[in-house]
C-alpha cells in the first residue's frame, strides 16, 4: 500500500499525464490500480482517490461506489469504479453548495459549489471507452478527482474551511 500524500507535495499540483495505449493490459498498469485500491481501502473515510494522491503522475481515479450509499450496519463488498484518462463531457446547469473534504488535505473541510449532475467519459482497465453519469456524491467525486488530475485541490476554491480532528 502506498501512503496518501498531503498538501505541499509537488505531485498534487502537477497536471497528470494521460495513460498511453501501450500501457493498457500491462503488469505496470495493474500494479498502479492495485496500489490505488489498497490505499483507498485503508482510508476508510474516503470514497475516491486520484493517482497523484499516491505519487503516481497519471490521469487515473477510482471510486468506491459502496461507500457512497447511505450508512447501514451491514458490511458491503467493495464496488470499485476505475476511470482512466477521464474527462467531464456533460454537467447539469444547477450547482449546489456542499460540504467537502480530501484525503490529501486530511482534517480540513469546507463548502464548495459543485454541479449536481456530471457525466464522465473514460477508459476502463482494458482501454475500452465508456461513459458514466451520476448525481449527488458521485457527481461531486467526478469533479473533485478530475481537478486532482489537473493539479487543483478543493481548498483552492472552497469556502468556510475548518479543521476537524479525526
Amino acid at each position: 500500500m502506498k501512503k496518501i500524500v498531503q498538501d505541499g507535495n509537488p505531485v498534487l499540483r502537477e497536471h497528470a499525464q494521460e495513460i498511453p495505449a501501450n500501457l493498457f493490459n500491462t503488469p505496470k498498469l495493474t500494479k498502479m490500480l492495485e496500489d490505488m485500491k489498497a490505499s483507498l481501502d485503508a482510508a476508510t473515510h474516503g470514497v475516491a482517490l486520484a493517482a497523484p494522491q499516491i505519487s503516481l503522475p497519471w490521469r487515473i481515479f477510482i471510486v468506491r461506489y459502496d461507500r457512497m450509499l447511505p450508512d447501514s450496519e451491514e458490511e458491503r463488498e467493495a464496488d470499485l469504479g476505475i476511470f482512466i484518462n477521464p474527462e467531464i463531457v456533460k454537467t447539469s446547469r444547477k450547482k449546489s453548495n456542499i460540504a467537502e473534504g480530501c484525503l490529501s488535505v486530511d482534517g480540513i473541510y469546507g463548502t464548495i459549489d459543485r454541479y449536481e449532475q456530471a457525466t464522465v467519459k473514460a477508459q476502463d482497465a482494458d482501454g475500452v471507452w465508456f461513459t458514466r453519469g451520476g448525481g449527488g456524491i458521485l457527481a461531486q467525486a467526478f469533479q473533485h478527482e478530475i481537478e486532482h488530475l489537473d493539479g487543483i485541490l478543493f481548498i483552492d476554491h472552497a469556502e468556510n474551511l475548518e479543521r476537524h480532528e479525526s
